[in-house]
């Protein structure tokens, strides 16, 4: 996001002040403000297509897995298969939970402007603020008072609710079923492998949430 303009958060209950902005400015801000609406929405039909892509490829591959299974006896073929295609798995949802991140911060910067131009409204008309529903101020409350329509900053788990959170654990699922069958490949036992795949998932899932 940009650096918030000190000028923007203005104290609790004042009005921005008034401000000459040029008999053309209105029709500029609102251009913006359209031109900024039209960009959240082309990253939120990215971010939808990135996980729909994620989700398909996982699904493909358990129905891959399924029918190797079935047809090796989960044998030597089955883990060498699995061994191939979940890591390129893993590594689709990797690429995807760094694009979403990234996503999201250009979202936020889409809405700070709005807030910006929203404040800039108000410069123009101040008795309109009662009838805005958003933030005026460009900061990080304001930036998520608009994009979330909270009032304070979300719980710890609200990044477990939020799409790279849920790729994430989806993600560190296939990473734990990766050494799982690599366990079962070395025919190292049920409590080593359920162990070894735990780990990964807790490995991989904490890498993502770092």
């Amino acid at each position: 996001m940009l650096e918030p303009d000190q000028t923007t958060r203005a104290a609790t209950g004042s009005q921005p002040p008034g401000t000459d902005l040029g008999p053309h400015a209105l029709q500029i801000l609102m251009t913006e403000h359209w031109s900024l609406l039209g960009a959240r929405s082309l990253v939120y039909t990215e971010a939808m297509s990135r996980t729909s892509i994620f989700v398909a490829a996982l699904t493909g591959s358990v129905v891959a897995l399924a029918l190797v299974g079935q047809a090796t006896d989960f044998g030597t073929g089955f883990v060498v298969f699995a061994l191939v295609l979940l890591p390129v798995v893993y590594f689709l949802g990797v690429v995807t939970v760094a694009r979403l991140g990234q996503v999201n911060w250009e979202d936020a910067r889409w809405v700070q402007g709005m807030n910006r131009i929203r404040h800039a409204y108000l410069a123009i008309a101040p008795e309109l603020e009662p009838y805005f529903v958003t933030s005026t101020y460009d900061d990080g409350l304001g930036v998520l008072q608009s994009s979330v329509a909270r009032h304070s900053w979300p719980p710890r788990t609200q990044g477990f609710i939020a799409i790279p959170g849920a790729v994430a654990v989806i993600d560190s699922v296939v990473a734990g079923a990766v050494a799982a069958v690599a366990a079962i490949g070395l025919d190292l036992g049920t409590g080593i492998t359920l162990t070894l795949g735990g780990v990964a998932f807790l490995v991989s899932l904490s890498v993502f949430f770092a």
